[in-house]
């Protein structure tokens, strides 16, 4: 399969990137690691007259710490996550997530911005920001002069491959909350075969207080609704006086879920797995979370310092796998 013609952009800078977008608006796409979007345009599903080439931008690669939070820059690549020590100490949840992402050879050339923007319900990413109350930072040129903005998770995903950016809007970084102390994480997925999209999948934290008791929970579910859908499974776990009963978080879950029927799982049976799943994830959860397996807080502001890089705008309208 060849694509259809289309005009190749490689802008500079990110101004110069914005200044094509608001011209070019709907006639142009964002390729970065390209895992999605090169399939889409092989198989014709997708015909954008422009593309435009964000990876010659300088300092869109950056990897760093601002705010309590790990910061990803656009042309971060999933490989990068799973190599750099210091982002497995600061965000282990957001580590452990990104090595369920396909195949080595896609997560050597995905992107982390181009996962959120690409917005399938069936990726880890997207709902490891929607768990966390994370954004994304997008930046446009309007008014003879650059304009950003902080997306939050919650306003970002519209439906399955649909986000609320506008057309002329780079997602230029992605700002993932770490873990406070006492929180354990755990992520559960199953598909029919490795590195296929997930039948069901979860994340999930589980914060306890000093005597290993649950005080709060929240799992965030992909490849269950059209967008990555978080459930307080705090009710469930006891009320933070005694442990999770298995019946009682299988039983919350099912009922908070409305997943539809497709050619891979009915809704029935992917319910019962996205239950199954949590179940089996908060037992690791609060073991991570009661043997102090996540670093205290003090550990990971100095990881900020070593995570440090020069700061630019950042960008990504890519694709994950």
């Amino acid at each position: 399969m060849k694509p259809p013609p289309f005009v190749y952009h490689r802008p500079a800078s990110v101004e110069e990137a914005t200044r094509l977008l608001a011209e070019l608006r709907d006639e142009a796409k964002i390729v970065a690691g390209g895992q999605s979007l090169v399939p889409l345009l092989n198989f014709r599903l997708a015909a954008p007259a422009h593309l435009v080439d964000i990876n010659g931008i300088t300092g869109l690669d950056r990897l760093g710490w601002a705010d309590g939070a790990v910061e990803v820059g656009a042309t971060v690549r999933h490989s990068r996550l799973l190599r750099e020590r210091e982002v497995a100490a600061a965000h282990p949840l957001l580590v452990e997530a990104t090595g369920w992402i396909a195949h080595p050879v896609i997560r050597n050339r995905g992107t982390v911005c181009g996962s959120l923007a690409h917005a399938d319900p069936a990726a880890e990413l997207p709902a490891v920001l929607a768990l966390l109350d994370g954004g994304v930072e997008a930046v446009s040129w309007r008014g003879g002069s650059q304009a950003s903005r902080r997306v939050p998770a919650a306003e970002l995903f519209a439906g399955p491959l649909q986000t609320t950016l506008e057309v002329d809007e780079l997602v230029v970084a992605a700002y993932f909350p770490t873990l406070a102390a006492g929180t354990g994480w755990a992520v559960e997925e199953l598909a029919r075969r490795h590195g296929d999209y997930a039948l069901a999948g979860i994340v999930l934290t589980v914060t306890v207080d000093g005597e290993g008791k649950p005080t709060s929970g929240r799992a965030a579910y992909l490849s269950c609704a059209p967008t990555p859908v978080v459930v307080d499974i705090g009710p469930a776990l006891g009320g933070g006086g005694g442990g999770a009963g298995s019946a009682t978080v299988y039983d919350l879950v099912a009922s908070s879920l409305d997943p539809t029927d497709d050619i891979h799982a009915t809704a029935v049976y992917r319910r019962h797995l996205a239950a199954t799943l949590t179940v089996r994830a908060l037992d690791r959860a609060l073991s991570r979370a009661r043997t102090g397996t996540q670093p205290p807080q003090p550990e990971l502001a100095a990881v900020s310092d070593a995570m440090a890089a020069p700061t630019a705008a950042s960008s990504d309208g890519g694709a994950e796998r």
